[in-house]
């Protein structure tokens, strides 16, 4: 977050009530930390040592302190023991709390007015439309993106500022007693309740509970604006209720909503007056978004007149940031929707997690509305780019270009005064080799230069939720018991997901192993910048030399493997290599068996070529109750052989069995690490824990044609698909040869059309698939298919070609583009 708050060290002491650990001066502070890796100002930063799940904050000081922070706020378990002479450090019980007190603090020194926005769905949107709906009458601050959790609001009002007039901030909760801490922070003067439905279900006991936790953000408020049928008991007495809907009793009474093809017109009753407007939507959600901020325009005294015209100039709120494959070798990030000074930082963090290219670009447009003056705004963001290590700048618009000055510093740098004037020199800037972050607001129409920078493929795309996969990452380590370490499996391309695209966002999350199933799949990764130990399960002799020269670990299964691995360590003079251990406890795959273990002893007891890092198994069925005799029955030939090693090894060893099922079927076998597999792509046998997954896959292509075929008449190759009765049947652009199988054919399979399922008439081909929607009315070319994905799980897909999910995964060919995003 960045902002000009100016506090000293000594105030914000006082402030928490924090006590002294050590202080060496009277440090202005103006941006507070709390994820060391998105560090951008060392000098003025106040680092909160947050102890959150397996992860303790107070880790990162060392290198915080390396990188020139100076102030820290530790619990009272944190020992400085000298290391830090420069360094302030304060000490509090609870670090959160001591955040979340500092920015009620800071919010109560404000008397503008503030906008409170909670429910299941839409607080982001809402906020958003808001803001693009009332910037021109205030100065908004904002909850960058959706920063609404007990760390992201903190963070948020923390941006409040003396130049503003109006703070928007969202509110997000997942268990009770979470939202009064919440509203303390915000401390709204308009609260908005968006609507309540089914996110969250989990942490509440039932929707009742949930809405009466959520209601606690309106405590102190003069307003409270939401649909009639979600109204909050227990109000305070002075609060005004602003509702709307259907019922003549609503503030705002709604009379009509007229959907048309591409444009919504809903008329309503204010005040005993007729009012109108129309949005460029036409879905329920955006709907009652829209109905949302119109009550909010109405209260704030804006006259009708203009809230419809700036209806009708609603944009979509980008939710996630876009990662594709580029021209020439490169990797594109899109976030071409919006620029701000908040989201931009957020931007350039996601920049900083790719670790495929040492060159990175920004591509960024004029930043409107940030109230702050031009030139000050400027050198911030220079300054920004110059923290982030942006090795070339390409600015567009009229004021950064008049500012061009600022960034001197930046070893290149170009400047256009118009998107066009970018797009008609695009050929002179040779983008090679690089990550290219595309940042601008909407009006500039960066789409144009996303066409330009993007390689071209067809429009069959596998879409990867990032912020899904490391949703799905936490759920698990949330399980581990304190010590217990987290191998990642990256193998099989991601299972179908990338390598180092998911490899990227785990090192960045800090997993402790990543694991492959081939050298070369190690070799990818570390030319793309990953770092992290890697283990290499299926380690051939004919890649012994590359598999050394890029630092991987190879998994040994056999005495013959052991011994040749030795030899090529002898040969080339190299000690103590770091190895794996696989033992065959049950599964009759790969690895030493019982009877192999005082052998494999004695060759690791007299050789110096190896380092055991490990030793493990893996288990056939810890996923089945049915075999759970047969998992302890591994366990404990594995433990008693695990022992066996680890009596002639002077060096402890990590012991690992446990995989995705057996982290929580099996808590007693996580021992000294776990192996993550698809749980975290977001499948689990486990119909519990699969309900605290997010789906991180979405495979999605488009109609390429709609025919209209009489009954009788059929469809497809072998005339397979006979017509029944007269149908409409779309043609989509997949097929067996982009991992379609063919087994779905004639009726096996369904994709998703406008959430309807439509059924597969006729043989799947080499490339094409046909559907039968003659049940979807409205379809027409060009409409988007869902394959899998949000509302048809893979793991669905997946039975229906009787066949697991893995299977599916790792089975979609390399032509379909990938594309990640982060929400």
């Amino acid at each position: 977050m960045h902002s000009y708050n100016l506090y000293s060290i000594n105030q914000i002491a006082d402030i928490i009530e924090a006590r002294w650990l050590q202080q060496t001066n009277d440090a202005a502070i103006t941006h507070l930390l709390t994820d060391s890796r998105r560090l951008t100002f060392p000098d003025g930063t106040l680092f909160f040592a947050l102890h959150t799940g397996r992860r303790d904050g107070a880790a990162f000081i060392e290198d915080l302190y390396g990188k020139g922070v100076r102030n820290f706020l530790v619990g009272t378990e944190f020992e400085s023991n000298g290391k830090f002479p420069q360094a302030n450090f304060l000490q509090a019980k609870d670090v959160l709390t001591a955040l979340q007190q500092l920015a009620a603090y800071h919010r109560h020194s404000f008397g503008i007015p503030v906008i409170g926005i909670t429910g299941s769905n839409g607080k982001t949107i809402v906020k958003e439309w808001l803001y693009q709906l009332l910037q021109h009458h205030y100065n908004i601050v904002r909850s960058p993106k959706s920063y609404n959790s007990q760390t992201g609001v903190p963070l948020s009002v923390w941006g409040m500022e003396a130049l503003h007039t109006l703070g928007i901030f969202e509110a997000g909760i997942s268990q009770p007693g979470e939202m009064e801490l919440l509203e303390k922070i915000i401390r709204p003067t308009i609260g908005i309740l968006t609507n309540i439905g089914t996110a969250h279900d989990e942490g509440f006991e039932n929707t009742a509970q949930k809405k009466a936790e959520k209601c606690k953000l309106f405590s102190h408020v003069q307003v409270m604006i939401c649909k009639d049928e979600f109204t909050c008991s227990g109000l305070a007495e002075n609060v005004q209720l602003f509702t709307w809907g259907s019922s003549n009793t609503a503030t705002l009474h709604i009379t009509g909503i007229d959907r048309g093809a591409a444009q919504t017109s809903i008329s309503a009753v204010y005040r005993q007056q007729p009012l109108t407007i129309s949005i460029n939507y036409t879905d329920d959600a955006a709907i009652e978004n829209a109905i949302n901020c119109w009550c909010t325009l109405l209260h704030l005294g804006i006259e009708n007149s203009v809230i419809a015209e700036r209806m009708l100039q609603l944009q979509p709120v980008a939710m996630r940031l876009e990662l594709k494959q580029g021209i020439n070798n490169c990797t594109v990030i899109n976030d071409s929707y919006s620029a701000d000074i908040n989201s931009l930082s957020i931007a350039l963090d996601f920049l900083q997690q790719q670790q495929q290219h040492t060159r990175r670009t920004l591509i960024l447009s004029d930043i409107a509305g940030s109230g702050k003056e031009p030139s000050l705004l400027y050198t911030e963001v220079a300054a920004i780019l110059q923290q982030k290590n942006i090795s070339r700048l390409i600015a567009v618009g009229p004021q950064i270009s008049l500012y061009s000055t600022a960034f001197s510093a930046n070893r290149e740098a170009a400047f256009f005064p118009s998107t066009s004037a970018l797009v008609q020199h695009f050929h002179t800037l040779q983008f090679s080799d690089e990550t290219i972050l595309v940042k601008g607001a909407r009006v500039f129409e960066f789409e144009r230069v996303i066409q330009l920078l993007e390689q071209k493929v067809h429009q069959t795309v596998l879409e990867i939720n990032l912020t899904a996969i490391a949703h799905n990452l936490k759920a698990y380590q949330q399980l581990l018991q304190p010590g217990t370490r987290m191998m990642a499996m990256v193998k099989a391309s991601g299972y179908g997901s990338g390598s180092f695209e998911i490899a990227n966002l785990l090192q960045f999350h800090k997993v402790d192993y990543l694991a492959v199933a081939y050298t070369d799949e190690g070799v990818e990764l570390r030319k793309a910048g990953i770092r992290l130990p890697i283990m290499v399960m299926n380690a051939e002799e004919l890649s012994f030399e590359t598999l050394v020269q890029h630092n991987l670990e190879p998994e040994i299964y056999s005495q013959t493997m052991l011994e040749r691995f030795d030899a090529h360590m002898r040969r080339s003079g190299i000690s103590h290599y770091p190895v794996h251990i696989k033992l065959d406890t049950g599964m009759k795959r790969l690895g030493f068996e019982t009877g192999d273990i005082a052998p494999l002893c004695n060759i690791l007891a007299g050789s110096s070529s190896f380092k055991v890092q490990s030793v493990f198994s893996h288990l056939a069925a810890s996923d089945s109750p049915e075999h759970d005799a047969f998992t302890k029955e591994q366990a404990a030939i594995f433990l008693a052989a695990a022992e066996k090693i680890q009596q002639v090894l002077p060096y402890p060893v990590l012991r690992h069995i446990a995989n995705t099922s057996a982290i929580h079927r099996h808590p007693g076998l996580q021992l000294d690490m776990v192996r993550l597999g698809i749980g975290l792509y977001g499948s689990d046998s486990n119909l519990s824990m699969q309900q605290q997954l997010k789906n991180v896959t979405t495979l999605k292509t488009t109609i390429a044609q709609l025919k209209k075929v009489r009954a009788g008449q059929t469809v497809g190759y072998s005339r397979k698909g006979v017509m029944q009765q007269d149908s409409v049947i779309a043609t989509v652009r997949i097929g067996y040869a982009d991992g379609y199988p063919r087994i779905l054919s004639n009726g096996a399979g369904a994709m998703l059309i406008n959430g309807v399922p439509a059924a597969v008439t006729g043989n799947i081909c080499m490339d094409m698939t046909m559907l039968d929607v003659t049940h979807i009315p409205g379809t027409k070319e060009g409409d988007t298919v869902i394959v899998f994905g949000e509302g048809l799980p893979v793991s669905e897909v997946a039975g229906q070609a009787q066949t697991i999910a893995y299977e599916i995964l790792t089975g979609i060919s390399q032509r379909v583009q990938r594309i990640y995003y982060e929400e």
